[in-house]
């Protein structure tokens, strides 16, 4: 079934442009990085720049934003390598805020995190943050207190580059990806807490359950539903919070804006795509145009052509494109969920637009999408494991199996299992299984161990079994869809690892979550109860992460980079934040060479203030 964007959701914030810049309170973000002179761009060494309150029009509603100089996005700030920075930050709201400078290698005190190397900016204050850019591409900044992120305070950076880059354009434009809800952020928290899958208005149907008993058969379309039940998951939960309340801005303007980028046929155009959402991701394509993805997170990788790519929350894609025949291309970024769009145009002139395609298919999660591809327990399948009980699967950890037979396991097919009783199965693992005969478990020695704290653990609802890198894996929705899509496997840093040490040890975490109780966390331990991870200065370490849910999380380390491990553990590419899909299991290096108390966690805002955040401690 296609999912169609509604009339509402493409004449959302017909008037942000129109009331507002009448009352001189908003101003149309124009960003082509070449006009220095245009207001909404600073550049230099010294920034002055206020949080406050600022009326918007998004939706036909007014509303409240929290801004950056009144403006939603903020500010394009431009920086040079090697430049002394200086940006004074003064509060004009009536609680605590702060700035996070994402991706940014600096002192741990200008870092903007508040509780752990920094008290925040208190109502009327003003902090300033001063240090040496020691890098240069494409990054952004974003408030970390509370829900404000959401609210508003966002916005791009460029850091120009001391050197000359190896690849040439003729015009320079951000195309910054947001997401808006006309509601209170708090309340959309409080609406999960009570039901998480409150924005999910795709669940399936009994149409779709018609659908798969004709193309599956009764006894497995039954078995495949009578499992995502006893989890207390729905296959349609791509994203926690939808286009019924979020309307997907491109450049602070709704698709009815039409945000455009003005070019001359033949012009080679860099364009800096940043995630900015609080929680939704995006799959970015212009149609008729390929795109040369030159950068990632800022750091310069080996160009590869794609036709779409994906990116997480709080990455940034820099592309090179170079539109020829048409006067007007769309730039297309549908939510992953299929619920929604942010769309602008690339035109000749003013006032042009391109056809706007319709969103994909909606895609559903599946087992294996989540590392519970039964095909790796020794050969046992899906599709006709009618009559199992699959209720103690969800949160397999590491007690139960102890004296259990397994060895008539080997070969099983899917045929075998029907009326299987796997209620047992609870607390599988690797932990408490001695004296077991594994010899005939075909399969089983990939299996997955997990941290004792999952074990019983009321925050954890489901383990992975045989998770996987999955570095070549386009993601739910973009397989096999005739485009060539973007993928971790093609990312390539135009230099070798920048340490160049093997890693002296390696840290294993889960992300762990509750879907039904809205609860996330790393190793089953919410951020409230868990110990910070230690780290020397000056180590070399590999951090090795596991997703134990069926969401997509992307993971961000504070004040150091992460240096992408392909399968064989050869370095691929430097990031700075790390894209984990349900079922993966991906490993990267990370050099202590900061120290101080730094922040670690999963940049959805929600899943990161419900838990799933972790101290960074880097200690002499």
């Amino acid at each position: 079934m296609q999912s169609k964007t509604s009339r509402r959701t493409f004449v959302k914030g017909l008037a942000a442009g129109g009331i507002l810049a009448g009352l001189g309170l908003w101003r149309t973000p124009v960003w082509a990085v070449t006009s220095p002179g245009l207001p909404s761009v600073l550049t230099g060494s010294e920034f002055d720049l206020f949080i406050g309150e600022t009326p918007v029009n998004i939706t036909g509603s007014p509303r409240t934003a929290m801004t950056i100089n009144g403006t939603l996005p903020g500010p394009l700030l431009r920086w040079r390598e090697g430049d002394t920075i200086t940006l004074r930050v003064k509060n004009r709201l009536d609680e605590d805020t702060s700035i996070h400078w994402h991706g940014i290698i600096l002192p741990a005190n200008m870092d903007g995190v508040p509780g752990l190397s920094f008290h925040g900016i208190a109502p009327d204050g003003m902090y300033e943050y001063r240090f040496k850019v020691q890098q240069n591409g494409t990054y952004w900044y974003h408030s970390h207190s509370g829900l404000q992120e959401q609210a508003g305070v966002y916005g791009p950076l460029v850091i120009d580059a001391k050197d000359p880059e190896p690849f040439q354009y003729d015009r320079d434009y951000v195309v910054m990806l947001s997401d808006w809800t006309d509601e209170d952020p708090d309340r959309v928290m409080a609406k999960l807490k009570k039901q998480s899958d409150y924005y999910n208005f795709h669940k399936r149907t009994v149409g779709d359950f018609i659908n798969d008993v004709s193309e599956n058969g009764w006894s497995a379309a039954v078995a495949d539903r009578k499992m995502w039940a006893e989890m207390k998951m729905s296959p349609t939960d791509l994203a926690d919070v939808s286009g019924y309340t979020y309307t997907y801005l491109m450049n602070g303007q709704a698709p009815n804006g039409n945000w455009t980028g003005i070019f001359k046929p033949g012009e080679k155009l860099r364009l800096r795509f940043i995630n900015g959402s609080a929680m939704s991701y995006f799959d970015v394509r212009i149609p008729g145009l390929k795109m040369t993805v030159v950068a990632a997170d800022g750091q310069r990788v080996n160009p590869v052509s794609v036709d779409e790519f994906r990116i997480a929350v709080a990455e940034t894609y820099d592309v090179i494109v170079e539109p020829a025949n048409e006067d007007a291309y769309t730039i297309f970024a549908q939510s992953m969920d299929r619920t929604g769009y942010a769309r602008g145009t690339l035109a000749v002139r003013e006032g042009l637009s391109a056809a706007v395609p319709e969103t994909d298919p909606r895609p559903l999660i599946g087992m294996g999408d989540m590392g519970m591809d039964h095909g790796n327990m020794g050969g046992m399948g899906n599709s006709d494991m009618a009559g199992m009980d699959h209720s103690k699967m969800a949160g397999m950890g590491n007690g139960d199996m102890a004296g259990m037979d397994h060895s008539k396991m080997a070969g099983m097919g899917n045929g075998d299992m029907a009326g299987m009783d796997h209620s047992k199965m609870a607390g599988m693992g690797n932990g408490d299984m001695a004296g077991m005969d594994h010899s005939k478990m075909a399969g089983m020695a990939g299996m997955q161990s997990h941290p004792a704290s999952e074990n019983g653990s009321p925050l954890v609802d489901m383990q992975t079994m045989s998770p996987t890198p999955k570095l070549d894996d386009p993601g739910i929705g973009l397989r096999n869809n005739g485009r060539r899509v973007l993928t971790y496997a093609d990312l390539r840093s135009t230099f070798p690892d920048p340490d160049g040490r093997e890693p002296s040890r390696t840290v294993e975490l889960h992300l762990t979550g509750h879907m039904e109780k809205f609860s996330w966390s790393f190793d089953g331990i919410k951020f409230s109860d868990a110990q910070p991870l230690r780290l020397k200065y000056g180590e070399r370490l590999r951090i090795t992460l596991v997703n134990d849910t069926m969401m997509t999380h992307p993971v961000h380390l504070h004040g150091m980079w992460s240096d992408l491990e392909d399968e064989n553990g050869n370095f691929m590419v430097r990031k700075h934040t790390i894209d984990m899909p349900p079922g993966s299991k991906r490993s990267y290096r990370v050099t202590a060479d900061a120290l101080g108390r730094w922040a670690y966690h999963c940049h959805l805002l929600l899943h990161m203030e419900m838990g799933m955040f972790r101290e960074v401690r880097v200690d002499e």
